[in-house]
């Protein structure tokens, strides 16, 4: 599967990285791109269950291709799920459910240095997508 553009450039960035404390730097970076939800999108609705920080995801699809937007209270949490969106943003729903993401957190070289809980809340915002796909589905055959 091809990279979209955004997730080469961050391949390339956290390749030339010499070490975790350069990686940790560029991930807050990233994180600081990320576009802010507003106060309405930091509902309950949207927030990401299993998390130990506040996670908020969103999601749209637009013809058969997925956007999704997230926020999160914790700053390396930001990071990391800007680095998810670069990955998923703009594939179809058969893309989505063959990501392998933690591969993906590897490739970064970022995979090693997740504590478990941020792991574990990567794997709860990756099951929410899931829900999100599956929810939209239902909605489109239900008509």
């Amino acid at each position: 599967m091809n990279l979209p553009a955004n997730a080469q450039a961050a391949l390339q960035a956290f390749s030339a990285c010499a070490g975790w404390e350069q990686r940790a730097r560029l991930l807050m970076q990233w994180g600081d791109q990320l576009a802010p939800l507003n106060d309405d999108e930091r509902c309950e609705a949207n927030r990401v269950e299993g998390c130990e920080s506040q996670v908020w995801l969103l999601a749209e699809a637009t013809a058969a291709h997925w956007q999704f937007r997230a926020s999160s209270d914790a700053r390396l949490l930001r990071g990391l799920l800007a680095l998810l969106l670069v990955r998923v943003n703009g594939l179809t729903q058969a893309e989505l459910t063959q990501l392998d993401l933690p591969g993906w957190f590897t490739q970064l070289g970022l995979a090693r240095h997740l504590s478990p809980s941020r792991s574990n809340g990567l794997l709860a915002v990756l099951a929410r997508m899931q829900q999100l796909l599956a929810t939209a589905n239902q909605g489109r055959t239900s008509h």
